[in-house]
């Protein structure tokens, strides 16, 4: 992910980072990226391995990124144990994000530095979260956002080494309540702050002009799964409505296209470029 993340820099872009839960998920994403001739992660994160186990869920992924036309880095999101971030390592990922936004600044260091270590042995991206990200993640608690401090975001990314990470200016997992409320200063003094790439969890119901001046600032990974998620729902409930008597394979069709076409319009923002204005 940070060679996909360094020339999403140089072209002042964002890499669409896309959550997959199920083979139809990874085909429309892929399709997409390679439509697009675009470069795309696509990732799991740790809360949902219960409805998408990482030993069945994973080789999928990786094989899917191993077959792609584009470059597609595969992605552990969220981690929370070693135990897993040591399982996706196994089965071929090459980037882990360790979620430590629970724990006090110190203690978030020192985690994220025995992550850093690891992902250093094994030539691993290594992402982190400062701050806490507002909603829920993959069907868990919800979290209470807290805004990421410019200051202690520079002492963070010194101490750990990180190469990505994560920031909380107002964005939030799922679905949000009203109009997201951005707060694009505090971006701004992060990313003046900070040299390292900065990550916008919680994409999903951001405005294409949102997004284009999170990149602006310096947001060089965006994270979108809500949005692919309700779109493959959507598109499920429309065919089994529409077909009287739906085989599996037409509905395979459909659910991939949703999830294609909801990727594309995200490729076309993330790309920045003056034609998708």
């Amino acid at each position: 992910m940070k060679e996909l993340l360094d020339d999403a820099r140089k072209d002042n872009r964002a890499v669409g980072a896309f959550s997959v839960a199920n083979m139809e998920m990874i085909m429309g994403v892929v399709k997409a990226a390679e439509m697009l001739n675009t470069p795309v992660v696509i990732q799991v994160a740790e809360a949902r391995l219960r409805h998408s186990p990482l030993a069945y869920i994973g080789p999928m992924m990786v094989g899917a990124a191993k077959e792609a036309a584009v470059d597609i880095c595969v992605h552990l999101d969220h981690g929370i144990t070693m135990t897993t971030l040591e399982e996706a390592r196994r089965l071929g990922f090459t980037s882990i994000m360790f979620d430590g936004s629970a724990f006090s600044l110190k203690e978030n260091v020192a985690k994220t530095k025995e992550v850093v270590a690891f992902a250093r042995a094994y030539d691993l991206t290594a992402e982190a979260e400062l701050g806490v990200v507002g909603g829920k993640e993959g069907g868990s608690v919800e979290h209470k956002a807290k805004y990421t401090e410019p200051a202690e975001a520079e002492f963070f990314v010194d101490e750990t080494g990180i190469d990505a990470l994560a920031v909380a200016i107002g964005n939030a997992h799922g679905h949000y309540t009203g109009e997201p409320q951005l707060d694009f200063k505090v971006l701004q003094d992060i990313s003046q702050r900070v040299g390292t790439p900065l990550v916008l969890h919680g994409g999903s119901g951001i405005s294409p002009a949102e997004f284009r001046k999170c990149i602006d600032l310096g947001i060089r990974k965006i994270n979108i799964g809500t949005a692919n998620f309700d779109a493959f729902v959507d598109a499920a409930q429309k065919h089994l409505e529409l077909v009287p008597r739906p085989d599996y394979f037409s509905l395979n069709e459909r659910l991939v296209h949703a999830v294609y076409e909801e990727t594309k319009k995200c490729i076309e923002i993330f790309n920045n470029k003056e034609a998708s204005l």
